[in-house]
């Protein structure tokens, strides 16, 4: 089906998934209201509805990818400034970008950077309902990247970089930590709270570069995105500065504008310690 018509069906899936159901709109008004409390609730509806329809859209354009030549994927999400990771891969560098679950980050995983020769992967959370998880794992696989599962990906990357294959390896790293995982707090949208720091570690450990894809919608289907440096000399790099210069960053993003974030993400179950 042409793009155009998946969009049809995006449009009339809001009303069902906004309306009818309210699929997670409860959480969803709570993450708004508490990282806005500035504004009024006329305008944090506004934003909730953008949303759900940039939602839906994001589910059509995905399904959509699966028969997207990669050069169709390129021209809707275009990658600025890639020369950056470029040069460092130049350099025999391998890159970890970080990315948020923002605009499609589906098409942005699935494709960037784009070498010949370097590896691609992206690490992922297994979903809970099978069906979903090999639908995504298709949809993820189909510019022949690699899928590796987050508890594998540090044994993973050892092996690959025991063989000299340089690597560019792309991370949502803006989930909920597990419980055992709380190690690194920060204000982010004006609440406290728990940051991944797996990337950071994985960095420090295999002396992979740090950068930031900085994602903007421009458009229905059309996307740009910004790649900046968080540190490119992780061992040396201060504990826990990758972890912060990363929150900034996407804090940043959603900022811009918050509509394009996937705010379903209960993104603030855990409380710091001092609250407890």
């Amino acid at each position: 089906m042409p793009l155009r018509f998946l969009y049809i069906l995006s449009d009339l899936l809001f009303y069902p998934t906004y309306y009818l159901i309210g699929y997670r709109r409860k959480v969803v008004r709570e993450n708004l209201q508490n990282s806005f409390p500035e504004k009024s609730l006329d305008e944090i509806i506004s934003i909730e509805k953008r949303f759900y329809r940039h939602f839906c859209d994001y589910m059509m354009e995905s399904i959509k990818q699966v028969s997207f030549s990669i050069e169709e994927i390129m021209a809707r999400a275009e990658v600025k400034n890639i020369e950056l990771i470029n040069e460092r891969f130049a350099q025999g560098r391998s890159v970890i970008m970080l990315l948020g679950h923002y605009g499609n980050w589906e098409w942005y995983t699935s494709m960037i950077g784009r070498q010949k020769e370097i590896l691609v992967a992206q690490v992922y959370r297994r979903l809970k309902n099978r069906n979903m998880d090999r639908l995504f794992l298709k949809i993820r696989s189909v510019y022949n990247t690699i899928n590796i599962e987050k508890n594998t990906v540090f044994r993973e990357l050892v092996v690959i970089k025991k063989k000299k294959q340089q690597i560019l390896v792309g991370l949502l790293s803006d989930q909920t930590p597990s419980r055992n995982n709380l190690i690194y707090w920060t204000k982010f949208l004006n609440q406290d709270t728990s940051v991944l720091v797996g990337a950071e570690r994985i960095a420090t450990k295999l002396d992979f570069d740090v950068y930031y894809m900085d994602v903007q919608k421009v458009a229905r289907g059309r996307y740009t995105a910004e790649v900046k440096l968080i540190s490119n000399d992780p061992a040396n790099t201060p504990e826990f500065e990758i972890t912060e210069k990363y929150a900034r960053y996407m804090e940043q993003t959603i900022l811009r504008d918050p509509a394009f974030w996937l705010w379903t993400h209960r993104r603030w179950k855990h409380k710091p310690p001092h609250t407890n």
